[in-house]
């Protein structure tokens, strides 16, 4: 496959004027001096649907003929793709379907139904996007519907690609380009029009470590679909990176970054707490990656796609709790204690340290003589502080298993 023309990005860039935000382009002060580089943020969390999807769906939809329309179009999603699809339906006046995973947070769904008003009909099935995806098409099939990809089509990628031509409307001389990538419809269309008109930059896509299917593809040469993923980022958490998408970006790529989950939460409550912007996992995913390239970046003038803010409040806590886990500040033991009076006392007035707190203890006592394992989760102050707490427990002799180091204790457990 060709890349994405840019004849045709200009095309679903008149075609989306009026209906999309153009989006600012802001230089960032902060992340500029933590990382001694220009660092500009698109800010497509900023779009009337908080996402950068309403790009593609509507230039897709907008693009079927009459009786395609009439009929009705179809669309899976994670959530943002739904909203801007939803969106689109709303404007164009099209009757459309939405299968969404289960797991997609509330906030997320409740805003289809509200962009899409009497136009949408919403269906929940499945863990994960390709569970919906499967179950979409066979729908799509039976009732003779349109389907609209929320990534592997090229009207879809076009219209993504506007984001680009926008950018470098905005800024040129531009060094890297962050991108982050799911199913790849962002990559490939923005990348595009990047390497037709600024060749001279780098792209550099962004995935989360636990749904590596992009950096996977690259490996073997074509899409596999992964037999797992963490569904934590929840916008770009794909089992396997698009056919169409993926011809495009293995010829424009010029590196992949992962970037573990719990980065991606310190990065979120770093946003929020520090410059007062809301974003989504996948949309932290882009300044999460500078970490990971901070000597590369140095004098550099960088962009990245802010490609999203569709946060539940619910999940707060989990980003929270996964940052401190992230950061080396939060850690969890399973500790079998000595049947003896003082043992508890004595683990919290000379195992912990002065500023280690408790923050989780479950235990249960079988009888009067015998007491069964407590789950203790210990909060610290500073990561550098850990082995003096191991160094603690061991000289006291307790009975311990970390569980931040047992995949399977950790996910059965936390």
């Amino acid at each position: 496959m060709n890349l994405v023309s840019v004849e045709n990005i200009i095309e679903a860039a008149k075609n989306l004027k009026g209906v999309i935000e153009r989006t600012p382009l802001q230089k960032n002060l902060a992340l500029s001096d933590r990382y001694g580089c220009e660092v500009y943020l698109k800010r497509e969390d900023l779009q009337q649907v908080r996402s950068y999807k309403i790009r593609g769906a509507y230039n897709k939809i907008s693009s079927l003929s009459k009786e395609e329309l009439a009929k009705g179009v179809i669309c899976a999603s994670a959530g943002n793709h739904a909203q801007g699809f939803a969106y689109s339906c709303h404007l164009l006046g099209v009757k459309g379907k939405v299968f969404m995973p289960s797991t997609t947070p509330k906030q997320k769904v409740n805003k289809v139904n509200f962009f899409g008003k009497e136009f949408i009909e919403v269906i929940l099935t499945g863990d994960t996007f390709d569970d919906s995806y499967k179950s979409s098409i066979e729908a799509c099939e039976k009732e003779n519907l349109t389907f609209v990809h929320p990534f592997d089509d090229l009207k879809v990628m076009e219209g993504q690609g506007t984001i680009g031509l926008e950018i470098l409307e905005d800024l040129q001389d531009i060094d890297y380009l962050f991108l982050p990538v799911g199913g790849g419809g962002i990559s490939s269309g923005t990348g595009s029009y990047f390497k037709q008109k600024s060749p001279q930059t780098k792209l550099i896509g962004v995935e989360p470590e636990g749904a590596a299917s992009l950096q996977k593809a690259l490996a073997t040469g074509k899409p596999i679909e992964l037999p797992t993923i963490d569904k934590f980022v929840d916008g770009a958490a794909v089992q396997k990176v698009g056919f169409k998408t993926f011809e495009v970006i293995q010829q424009i790529i010029d590196d992949v970054v992962l970037v573990p989950e719990g980065k991606v939460c310190s990065t979120i409550l770093q946003l929020y707490n520090e410059e007062a912007i809301v974003v989504e996992p996948a949309g932290a995913l882009s300044i999460a990656a500078l970490d990971f390239v901070k000597e590369e970046i140095k004098g550099k003038r960088i962009v990245c796609v802010v490609s999203g803010s569709n946060n539940d409040i619910d999940r707060m806590q989990e980003i929270k709790e996964r940052s401190l886990i992230y950061e080396g500040l939060k850690h969890f033991f399973i500790v079998r204690f000595p049947q003896r009076p003082g043992a508890l006392r004595e683990f919290v007035n000379e195992v912990l340290g002065p500023k280690d707190d408790i923050s989780r203890f479950e235990f249960v006592k079988k009888n009067a003589r015998e007491s069964g394992p407590a789950l203790i989760g210990i909060e610290l102050s500073d990561p550098n502080d850990y082995q003096g707490l191991i160094d603690r427990m061991d000289q006291y002799g307790i009975n311990y298993t970390v569980i931040n180091e047992d995949p399977d204790l950790f996910q059965y457990f936390i």
